[in-house]
């Protein structure tokens, strides 16, 4: 990962509040993924959505921003299918279209043991190059 893209993933104060590591990143790809704790639960003591969001959409960004624009979200749609009884979620991010200006792109959310857990399905836009 080029040293400009890692300080902009490591600015992100949020995601490295709730535990998120990037584990690959390249141009349109990447995968991220957290250890799940105590401060990631909901009432009911299941991983809350926003937390499974947050992972999703930081793989977004990583890959989407590794293509040399900064990119951000402008609209999402993300599917549970499943809570998580994992240790830890996993979050694979893949490029489907990229313009000038827009990209497209589906982030499957895992636990350790491949349960697929959520779909987010996104869209981002290029603001600039960096």
């Amino acid at each position: 990962m080029d040293s400009d893209l890692m300080k902009l993933m490591k600015n992100d104060r949020f995601a490295a509040y709730v535990g998120i590591e990037i584990i690959k990143v390249e141009p349109g790809y990447a995968i991220t993924q957290m250890e799940i704790s105590e401060k990631h639960l909901n009432g009911v003591d299941i991983i809350q959505g926003g937390v499974i969001f947050t992972l999703a959409d930081f793989a977004f960004a990583a890959a989407a921003n590794a293509t040399g624009s900064v990119t951000v979200a402008i609209n999402s749609n993300i599917s549970y299918f499943m809570a998580s009884k994992g240790k830890s979620l996993i979050a694979e991010a893949k490029e489907l279209s990229s313009s000038k200006n827009i990209a497209n792109y589906n982030v499957d959310v895992f636990n350790e043991h491949r349960d697929h857990i959520a779909k987010l399905s996104i869209t981002g836009y290029k603001k600039l190059k960096k």
